[in-house]
């Protein structure tokens, strides 16, 4: 397997466009997101104006993989401006099919869980991942997180079919 250097950095409103971009291609090339080959189904100015109040927000956060400058990959801690919720992040991370098995998840979510560290908001990080996806359990269980909970018919394919989903946790503390 060839080495591949990535950075990783917060998204700015300039990221709209190649961010939409990417995701259209993430959301056809797997099964395992609820995104699909439309992407975010939003323009790039919704996406940079959003961008520009995700940079300002303690509690939520927009990252991006880059791999010879180009966006490759995302990962995301979304929480609630209420009160009483703004302490639960629902994370998610996504990554273009040929950058998958370098390592890439594991170390977005390491930066994703440096920062929930830091913002001394976020107190605990959530996600989902459906059953049949166990390279991505596998992953999230080595690094900490626990599954709460098997949500019968959590998700469904294209087709119909309908999938078990973990909920998955992390405390921050």
């Amino acid at each position: 397997m060839t080495e591949v250097e990535f950075t990783i950095r917060e998204a700015i409103p300039d990221d709209a466009t190649e961010i939409l971009q990417a995701l259209k291609i993430i959301g056809s090339e797997t099964p395992f997101l609820v995104m699909d080959e439309k992407g975010m189904g939003m323009t790039s100015a919704e996406m940079s104006e959003n961008l520009a109040n995700l940079y300002e927000s303690v509690n939520n956060v927009l990252m991006l993989a880059l791999a010879d400058g180009k966006v490759i990959g995302t990962a995301s801690v979304k929480a609630s401006s209420k009160k009483r919720m703004e302490h639960i992040g629902e994370i998610g991370i996504s990554i273009l099919k040929d950058y998958w098995g370098f390592g890439l998840g594991s170390l977005m979510m390491e930066e994703l869980i440096e920062w929930a560290k830091e913002s001394k908001v976020i107190r605990r990080l959530e996600l989902t991942v459906q059953h049949r996806n166990q390279r991505a359990v596998h992953v999230y269980e080595k690094i900490g997180f626990q599954t709460e909970a098997i949500m019968a018919r959590g998700a469904k394919t294209d087709e119909g079919e309908l999938l078990d989903v973990h909920l998955m946790s992390l405390m921050i503390d």
